[in-house]
């Protein structure tokens, strides 16, 4: 980074052994701000279900292992899409599969795989891409979908017979058609090529050392109820919640480590079909949640019922009541 330099920046710290330090500076009225994400090298990647992902293995599956098309994880920024993204390769690499990724930096190496990383001074997703698809890869990862162009030649990866993973940023799993229509994808090749959208978000896991067990209280059965009743599904409310006053373990906060929460949008033919006739994602959400989707809010709600977070955390991720 140019100390010299009053513009916005991105950098890295690699002082130390354990972490690298991405740094994010932005000038203000009162000097620079400046942001620091702590990433920890060479962590063990955990496995997709230890991240909170719902559902079975066989779930799991039906959302992932395809040919011919595209799976893409939407959130905004620091909800942990690329995590997710390395736990699914993790999940597919094997010695048989040709597997390479395109990534801005590489956070994490992983034995097995083919990983790129891209230097925005020689070349950009899109080139490096385009570089790509002449290696034979089975599975192509894409750091982040953030342009037109990005966008069209994964489409194109994923038409010719590869696997394409990748991430966006949108709020829900059903916008990920609006993101890319926006982008100029048409619905012929949007509809053609992607099989699913997952979106999640990152809610704080409450703390083991600290946490007090009680019941679910009026409140909070009235408000889980009600978004129970909209969506049709029924909660089982009998069981116990925690308070979580704080203690040295967790810095006094309450909570301790994070887990996901995630949607999982399958574009079944019907979907496909709406997309292909320019429906909207009010229409294509409706025709979606007739099949079975979920929205964030629902595996939200299972994660308070069995214990990992609270009530007011899930609030503060998505604005509930």
């Amino acid at each position: 980074m140019h100390q010299e330099k009053q513009e916005a920046q991105d950098g890295r710290i690699l002082t130390y052994e354990d972490y690298n330090i991405r740094v994010s500076s932005q000038p203000n009225v009162y000097g620079e701000k400046f942001v620091l994400r702590l990433l920890k090298k060479n962590s063990n990647i955990k496995n997709i279900f230890e991240l909170g992902f719902p559902g079975t293995e066989e779930n799991l599956r039906k959302s992932i292992q395809k040919k011919n098309s595209i799976t893409i994880i939407a959130a905004p920024t620091g909800e942990g899409k690329t995590t997710t993204l390395y736990s699914i390769m993790d999940y597919l690499n094997s010695p048989e599969i040709n597997i390479t990724t395109i990534e801005d930096p590489v956070e994490i190496r992983i034995p097995g795989l083919n990983q790129i990383e891209i230097d925005e001074h020689k070349s950009s997703f899109s080139s490096a891409l385009r570089n790509v698809l002449r290696q034979d890869p089975d599975i192509i990862l894409v750091g982040e979908i953030r342009d037109t162009e990005t966008g069209e030649i994964a489409i194109q990866a994923g038409q010719t017979g590869h696997y394409v993973l990748s991430t966006i940023h949108t709020i829900d799993s059903v916008e990920v058609i609006t993101r890319l229509r926006k982008m100029g994808l048409s619905n012929y090749d949007i509809s053609s090529t992607l099989a699913t959208a997952i979106s999640q978000r990152l809610v704080r896991k409450i703390c083991p050392k600290c946490k007090q067990e009680r019941k679910f209280n009026e409140e909070e059965k009235k408000i889980i109820t009600a978004i129970g009743d909209k969506y049709n599904i029924k909660f089982d409310l009998n069981g116990k919640t925690y308070d979580t006053p704080g203690c040295k373990h967790c810095n006094n906060t309450g909570y301790y480590d994070r887990i996901g929460i995630f949607e999982v949008l399958n574009l079944s033919d019907e979907i496909k079909e709406a997309v292909m006739n320019e429906k909207s994602s009010l229409e294509i959400r409706k025709i979606a949640l007739e099949q079975g989707y979920e929205p964030l809010v629902i595996d939200g709600i299972r994660k308070i019922i069995n214990g990992y977070t609270t009530l007011e955390e899930l609030n503060k991720r998505l604005l509930i009541f």
